[in-house]
């Protein structure tokens, strides 16, 4: 059913903004983040320009948002994903399955988190994308470094270093579904993927 105006004009400051949040990541989907316009979001969502702008004061406040809303959703599906661990490598199995899974019904966020456009914006951006980063690096270091404490990984092992190929990996399946695969295939190739990833780490004596 279609929203009539009485019904959008119920909707709370909060509630419409992620709406605009929602179609901005929609619709760099499609087109890119550099192509994305505030027209285009008012017209995905049948309103004015002045609308958009009622909850935004610019474009870059939307990308901000954008980009916050990627943290807290990725984050989210990331912890629920790490509490079913039984022990911390297969935490991290799991939290790479559920984020690559994210990234399949989201094909739009790596896009945003690595957008020329964005990292070319003011300091707050990078501090954002690159805190988003580099705490999720620390969190992999940490259970590789809880998975040697309990000999589940070799000893040699460089936690951080693995913690970086795992962000790579990541990058790098998504790049290549972009090319060659197209989404359908993005779970089943991640999941041979980290198979040859965990042969690196395990301890074989």
């Amino acid at each position: 059913m279609t929203d009539t105006p009485a019904a959008r004009k119920r909707l709370s400051t909060e509630e419409r903004q992620e709406e605009i949040v929602r179609v901005a990541v929609d619709l760099a989907a499609d087109k890119g983040v550099d192509s994305v316009t505030t027209q285009d979001m008012a017209q995905a969502m049948s309103v004015t320009q002045g609308a958009i702008f009622r909850h935004f004061a610019s474009k870059d406040d939307i990308w901000y948002a954008v980009i916050v809303w990627v943290r807290e959703r990725l984050m989210g599906v990331l912890e629920k994903a790490a509490a079913g661990g039984k022990d911390p490598l297969d935490t991290l199995e799991r939290m790479f399955t559920a984020h690559i899974g994210f990234i399949a019904q989201h094909p739009a966020i790596p896009r945003l988190l690595f957008s020329e456009l964005l990292h070319k914006k003011s300091g707050r951006f990078q501090e954002l994308i690159v805190g988003i980063i580099s705490g999720y690096e620390a969190r992999i270091a940490g259970l590789l470094q809880a998975a040697q404490a309990q000999g589940l990984v070799r000893n040699d092992l460089d936690c951080t270093s693995a913690a970086v190929l795992y962000i790579g990996m990541v990058q790098g399946l998504v790049l290549r579904s972009n090319v060659l695969d197209g989404q359908q295939r993005l779970q089943t190739t991640a999941q041979s993927t980290f198979a040859v990833f965990k042969a690196g780490l395990v301890n074989r004596s």
